[in-house]
């Protein structure tokens, strides 16, 4: 198979509106050592917790950090309600639940890179010229690499995309903004699983940002947890789980919404079309996406791109009435980062 450069495709889509949708490839091509991950679960070391930490997981069928530690601080607290006397068992619920936020806030610092300062201003630029070709960007990611890119403009300079945050009427010096849905008229830049500096307080989506706090990422993670905020991001292992997650978020709920409206020429780049986002792959199969660009990284002969080429045909099959046109560009010509 003859795939197209990256060049060429948009030359074909020259007068068609163009999206983009970004997978964990976005964020390897950039720095291949850091983010090559799959789900914090999987990275985080439990030795250093109690065995109970883990289990507790398993107990509840899930690898959702939030899920766990509110669970364990709400059976500590019910206990007590309902006469539970054994003192240790209760002291051990409590320090599970703080040793797993330590532990959350550990893994996510292992796997990022701690400022933007760490990305060549040159890697900024060229991204910025990517992913200047597209109407509406849509990440799969909660890395940070998007968001600080964005922001990287030139002094004097505003961000072109809008990801819909504000800075809260009520509280203008603030260390951080806020999503409202009215906000999101305009917007066009959505984290569709969430993002690590995207925090629900219960009254509201608050984005924190370091030229607004003077604080690193772990720093804010660290004492935002502390007030028993949590980073919404989807971490859950499958499809439906991923989807549950989001039918119960404003904004995650609004992104999905979003995604499903687009029409015109869909680029997917740094993405396997993997089973466990099957809610999203399902949305281009029954949405108006009229041509759909799917990258593909090296041999397209080797096993896993023969999947993605084949899931993404199986689109254009599953579309009965409108024609969707399915075609192949070399992901590595795209040179996101400049490389």
């Amino acid at each position: 198979m003859k795939l197209l450069t990256f060049a060429e495709a948009l030359a074909q889509t020259a007068e068609v509106k163009r999206h983009l949708l970004l997978g964990n490839g976005f964020s390897i091509a950039c720095r291949p050592g850091i983010f090559v991950y799959k789900k914090l679960f999987e990275q985080a070391d439990f030795g250093q917790l109690s065995p109970t930490a883990k289990r507790a997981f398993e107990a509840l069928a899930t690898q959702d950090f939030e899920q766990v530690i509110k669970a364990l601080r709400a059976t500590r607290t019910l206990a007590g309600v309902y006469g539970g006397t054994y003192d240790a068992t209760l002291a051990q619920f409590l320090a599970d639940a703080d040793g797993l936020r330590e532990l959350l806030v550990q893994t996510i610092a292992a796997s990022h890179p701690a400022w933007p300062g760490e990305i060549a201003d040159e890697e900024f630029l060229a991204c910025r010229a990517f992913l200047a070709h597209f109407a509406n960007i849509y990440t799969l990611n909660y890395d940070l690499l998007l968001y600080w890119t964005v922001m990287h403009v030139p002094e004097g300079e505003k961000p072109t995309s809008d990801d819909g945050f504000r800075t809260p009427e009520d509280d203008p010096e603030a260390g951080y903004v806020v999503w409202e849905p009215g906000n999101s008229k305009g917007q066009n830049l959505w984290f569709l699983h969430g993002a690590l500096h995207l925090f629900d307080t219960g009254l509201e989506v608050q984005k924190y940002t370091w030229c607004n706090t003077g604080e690193r990422l772990i720093e804010q993670i660290r004492r935002a947890l502390g007030q028993d905020y949590f980073p919404i991001f989807v971490s859950e292992g499958t499809s439906r789980e991923k989807m549950m997650r989001i039918r119960h978020n404003d904004y995650l709920g609004k992104a999905y919404r979003s995604f499903s409206e687009i029409g015109g020429a869909l680029f997917i780049y740094g993405h396997s079309l993997a089973a466990n986002d099957e809610h999203f792959l399902k949305r281009i199969e029954k949405g108006k996406i009229t041509q759909l660009y799917v990258g593909i990284y090296g041999d397209p002969q080797a096993d896993a791109n023969k999947a993605i080429i084949r899931r993404a045909q199986q689109m254009a099959d599953n579309r009965p009435r409108l024609n969707l046109k399915v075609f192949f560009y070399d992901a590595a010509s795209a040179k996101v980062w400049g490389k």
